[in-house]
């Protein structure tokens, strides 16, 4: 790459391109650790872990479990759990068996839940016990051939022996996740040949706007991904003594990402099953020492809100890494003051693998900034015409890179969109860019509404809420909240007069996922239109709603 403002900001010996090895797989990587830390802990969840050994044995015989089922390289299986010690053998063993991970949120309701399954086309899931009777009755209109289930123990084990029901028997056609095991490793697998160019996982996401649309990211971009963040953090990250604690949910990108690094350097993971509460997470800090805390804006301020945060729980972190939505000044001038250690901001996106960019390390506390680009990453703003826009100026942020998607799973329209005419993906996200290279958010382009660092799409809000016979048509936007950075602020048009916003809320609680809820329900006589009958969502935002 060609010399670029942001490569002077650049730590001394910082490369411009990542080394980032042709021809290597996740599976690979994962082998490689596999042989090299077999002694190391790699995962955690409460007192419970998983050496490197065990859980290459684990997760073999689970790929030969799903081989034995007729699952093929290129098969998607969709992982819908909570952080657990469940979570990492079924997806190491989905991508040593070369099947596609579909990331499911775990508190989807059925209408989410139905969507995702059969846009991905998932012929598996590996779920929760508690799941079951949601997804039973949806399964004869999916192409799902084969249900997995951990149980309660598995999920949460008591103390640091993992049980395993090994002699539990299925439920309605759905087989325990240990028995699952115990199959397997009667089984012989064999490796199956996998490309670079290989889909990895669905992701899904909105991007800016519209129903959400899986990701496609391919062996190449999730490799090239964790080698970026490992070439920019590699001083926290030395190899088989670090560990992170993790208390956002393994579904998301950010997390898995992070995952990626310390399995590639032997590291521990000590996985939280339930971030909302939050004594649990200071119970964890005072477990033992940690190199690395991940989380976003409104876990920060939870924390500092509970008061139970002490500089000593610190005295071993590296560094604690923010993104998923942005870092308020506020929560970042009090962490630093509250545990002595910086909150280290970082951008990405679903699409991007996640990572785009990072602030320096040992640079200013916060700035606002998001950083700069990673190695290997290529950036530009432009303006609503396509050209570049000057240093200082706004534009719609454009990357390219070895971590960027190809589309969007079986999307050809939505993928051209998200690209210019020359192939660089559009973010959706206004920026400036000062003459260092460092990167400030102003605005995003179209209407998502980013609630604790989760994507929010006012279409498909919008959708369940005309389902309901006593609502005419509905607006939703994203209105400023101290706790969430953002929640949706529902605007009805009632059809009935006596209908409520508590009648509102409880019909979409009922049909979506709990941080989707509009915190605010408005009753307005009519909502502002274009000549075209276009609904102007910005106008939403001076509009009086009735009394």
């Amino acid at each position: 790459m060609q010399a670029r403002p942001w490569h002077s900001s650049y730590p001394i010996g910082m490369p411009h391109e990542a080394p980032i090895e042709p021809g290597l797989t996740l599976p690979e990587l994962m082998q490689r650790s596999f042989e090299r830390f077999p002694e190391q802990v790699a995962f955690t969840c409460g007192e419970a872990g998983l050496r490197y050994r065990e859980l290459a044995q684990h997760s073999l015989a689970f790929a030969a479990y799903l081989q034995g089922l007729g699952l093929a390289p290129g098969d998607r299986i969709a992982l819908m759990l909570p952080n657990s010690l469940v979570y990492p053998v079924a997806l190491v063993a989905a991508l040593r068996a070369g099947l596609v991970v579909v990331s499911v949120n775990p508190l989807y309701t059925a209408r989410e839940l139905a969507y995702q399954l059969q846009d991905s086309g998932a012929r598996a899931i590996v779920t929760t016990e508690a799941v079951l009777p949601l997804l039973a009755p949806l399964r004869a209109e999916l192409p799902l051939a084969h249900v997995v289930f951990a149980n309660a123990d598995e999920l949460q084990p008591a103390g640091a022996h993992w049980p395993l029901a090994r002699d539990a028997e299925p439920s309605d056609g759905a087989v325990p996740f240990g028995r699952a095991l115990a199959l397997g490793e009667g089984r012989p697998f064999a490796a199956p040949r996998i490309a670079t160019t290989d889909v990895a996982f669905l992701q899904y996401t909105g991007g800016t706007t519209g129903v959400a649309k899986g990701a496609a990211l391919s062996q190449a971009n999730m490799v090239a991904s964790t080698v970026q963040m490992l070439t920019w953090l590699d001083s926290i990250f030395p190899p088989g003594n670090c560990s992170c604690v993790t208390p956002l949910p393994l579904y998301h990108i950010y997390p898995i990402n992070v995952a990626l690094m310390l399995f590639s350097r032997g590291g521990t993971n000590r996985l939280l099953a339930n971030a909302r509460d939050i004594s649990t997470v200071l119970a964890e800090f005072r477990r033992a020492t940690f190199s690395i805390l991940i989380g976003v804006n409104t876990l920060f301020n939870g924390l500092l809100a509970s008061g139970g945060l002490r500089r000593e729980d610190f005295a071993g972190t590296g560094t604690v890494i923010g993104a998923g939505a942005t870092i308020q000044q506020a929560v970042a001038e009090r962490w630093k003051a509250a545990t002595g250690v910086p909150i280290r901001e970082g951008y990405g996106l679903t699409e991007c693998s996640p990572c785009v960019a990072f602030n320096v390390l040992g640079g200013a506390d916060w700035t606002g900034s998001i950083g700069v680009p990673m190695p290997s990453t290529d950036v530009r703003l432009i303006d609503e015409q396509g050209r570049e826009v000057p240093v200082g100026e706004r534009g719609e942020l454009c990357i390219k890179g070895p971590q960027v998607f190809s589309g969007y799973w079986q999307r050809p329209e939505d993928s051209a969109r998200a690209f210019t005419a020359d192939g660089w993906f559009r973010t959706g996200d206004v920026v400036t860019m000062d003459a260092r290279g460092f990167l400030y958010v102003v605005d995003r382009l179209k209407d998502m509404i980013l609630v604790s660092g989760f994507n929010v799409y006012p279409n498909e809000i919008e959708a369940v809420v005309a389902l309901m016979p006593s609502v005419l048509e509905s607006a939703c936007i994203g209105i400023p909240d101290d706790r969430s950075g953002e929640v949706p602020h529902l605007f009805v048009v009632p059809r009935d007069e006596t209908l409520t916003a508590a009648q509102v809320e409880a019909h979409c609680r009922a049909n979506l996922t709990a941080y989707k809820v509009p915190r605010r329900v408005s009753f307005v006589d009519a909502l502002p239109k274009s000549a075209v009958g276009k609904i102007l969502r910005k106008e939403l935002r001076t509009l009086q709603p009735a009394a």
